[in-house]
């Protein structure tokens, strides 16, 4: 079987979607008057180095995601047994489905960027080394509960998110475990994933709730939740989109769900490599165990 997987924010460099944007000439003007300004130019010249602003980052990463889906489907004729995506990827996810159209994609994307783009104050950091228990007795043990776990990558690299000035603390901390292979501070405008936006998530319920010309259809493929890690329900399509902002990103155990079924065959659509290497890590952590425990693990 094979799985089609789009990644998330983090994954944007310049240059990015290359010819894609002349072979899909329709839909890039379709996001360019969505959007108010060229996504092409945006991608491939960054001209006013915006490229890296949550509010542009995210619209440039679904529709990069979203033209290669396509470009791919054109050359092969084939479509996957199964989709996911990391956090802003799985819009691109629900796209592929079948479940809405690009532009409605694009017009959630886009106010989730903006929604997300004006929470400040906070940040996240990749803890590499320690899995989710170690994590959480460390952040207790030390007075940081204040902050959350954002992503479950891969059995051992979790995201943390939180206000800044705990996350500095909690560097110094983490840092002084030997066990900690690295603590790094994300390039990100805010705390993701987290208790910290609660307001983005409420302005982002109303938005999704109350815009009419949203539609939704029936899923031609499985799409599996980040909040849930199991494929999503028909009608489940507002309320996880909505909770994701919030909510950690279950990937390992997502991962993990779709290995489980089967031999499968992961295949990212997009820009960079990033989910590609997870999955390896996760593949390698599930092989060790059950050399270990049995074939029961997971």
């Amino acid at each position: 079987m094979s799985v089609f997987i789009f990644p998330g924010q983090g994954s944007q460099r310049k240059g990015m979607g290359g010819a894609l944007f002349d072979e899909f000439p329709e839909i890039t003007a379709k996001a360019d008057q969505i959007l108010g300004y060229s996504i092409k130019e945006l991608c491939l010249e960054n001209p006013n180095q915006c490229l890296n602003e949550t509010k542009y980052t995210q619209p440039a990463m679904y529709t990069v995601n979203a033209l290669s889906y396509l470009k791919k489907i054109e050359k092969t004729g084939k479509k996957p047994n199964f989709v996911a995506g990391h956090s802003l990827g799985e819009y691109n996810a629900l796209f592929a489905s079948g479940a809405f159209s690009f532009e409605t994609g694009l017009k959630m994307v886009k106010r989730r960027g903006e929604l997300m783009n004006e929470v400040t104050g906070g940040g996240m950091a990749a803890v590499i080394g320690l899995n989710e228990e170690q994590i959480t007795d460390i952040l207790k043990e030390n007075d940081l509960e204040s902050i959350d776990i954002a992503n479950y990558n891969s059995p051992n690299q979790i995201v943390i998110s939180g206000l800044k000035t705990d996350l500095n603390r909690a560097k110094l901390v983490f840092e002084e475990k030997k066990s900690v292979q690295k603590f790094v501070l994300l390039n990100t405008s805010g705390a993701f994933h987290s208790r910290y936006l609660e307001e983005a998530r409420r302005e982002f319920r109303i938005f999704v709730e109350y815009l009419n010309d949203f539609e939704f259809f029936d899923f031609a493929m499985p799409v599996i939740s980040n909040i849930r890690a199991r494929p999503y329900k028909q009608d489940e399509i507002k309320y996880n989109l909505t909770q994701q902002i919030t909510h950690p990103v279950k990937w390992t155990e997502s991962m993990k769900y779709l290995m489980n079924i089967g031999e499968v065959e992961f295949e990212e659509i997009g820009t960079g490599k990033v989910l590609t290497l997870l999955v390896e890590q996760i593949k390698l952590e599930t092989e060790q165990r059950r050399e270990e425990y049995g074939v029961g693990w997971n």
